[in-house]
């Protein structure tokens, strides 16, 4: 049995991976083998051509695959990682993307020589418009940072930091931002219906135009500041409304704010 990548778990997120990966052609199902515990979710992976067992010691012993990822929750990470010991002698790079797991965990768990990369994906992801960032340590080979790169970007977009300290940065702006958004909307929706529209109307509204914004601003070469004064008419509606949420920089520093809370739980969480 050839083996190219053990998939660690297949919850919401590995399956929402797994299937970006072989949908798109990125990876054949016959290369992938999943070890999940749960029966249901185990035939899922199944059901799309992947080889599938209830632990790690269902892989073949002969098994070199180049990629584990790691895709459990961050709790049960020591106990999960530990039953692919057998790969850490260099030849298989570990992909986690377990939040505010380091890769001193892992280096502790499957030696010094393991190559290891970390990944913060967000719940976009799930319908191939997430953002994925991608931490290597320098023992991963450039080939597999080349193949780790093509598979997430089956999930959206994908960039690469060199300072493994950064995560949780990232984790407090692209892993919990979806979170943030959702929350603008609820607002937003909640305003509209203060005004007078129809509950239906005023979740259409909301969610249209965070949609259509957002699209626009990731199409355009502008910058969003540029697109902000581009809908901004002197003493108009806009300019009411951003007297409101910019004066005194009143949004900024409350989405600061916001931020640095969720990374510094990042630091704490990790430790």
């Amino acid at each position: 049995m050839t083996i190219r990548l053990v998939l660690a778990g297949c919850g919401n997120m590995g399956y929402a991976m797994l299937f970006g990966w072989v949908g798109s052609g990125k990876l054949a199902a016959a290369d992938v083998f999943v070890v999940e515990p749960n029966e249901d979710l185990r035939a899922r992976a199944a059901r799309l051509g992947c080889h599938v067992g209830a632990s790690a010691g269902d892989i073949a012993t002969d098994a070199v695959p180049d990629l584990v990822v790691v895709a459990v929750k961050p709790q049960v990470i020591r106990d999960a990682v530990s039953a692919y010991k057998r790969f850490g002698d260099g030849r298989t790079t570990f992909l986690s993307i377990a939040a505010g797991t380091p890769v001193a965990t892992f280096r502790e768990i499957l030696g010094e020589r393991a190559p290891i990369a970390r990944c913060m994906p967000n719940t976009p992801a799930a319908i191939g418009k997430g953002m994925m960032v991608v931490f290597s340590t320098p023992l991963v080979p450039a080939a597999t940072r080349d193949f780790i790169a093509d598979l997430l970007s089956a999930s959206g977009e994908v960039a690469a930091i060199d300072n493994e300290g950064l995560m949780d940065a990232v984790t407090a702006v692209s892993g919990s931002g979806p979170a943030y958004v959702f929350h603008f909307i609820e607002c937003l929706t909640a305003a509209a219906e203060k005004a007078g529209l129809p509950s239906e109307t005023a979740k259409l509204l909301a969610m249209q135009t965070v949609f259509g914004a957002a699209s626009l601003a990731a199409e355009s070469r502008e910058d969003p500041a540029v697109l902000r004064r581009q809908v901004t008419s002197p003493n108009g509606t806009t300019a009411a409304a951003l007297d409101v949420l910019m004066g005194g920089d009143r949004l900024k520093t409350l989405v600061m704010e916001a931020v640095e809370a969720a990374r510094l739980r990042s630091i704490e969480l990790g430790r």
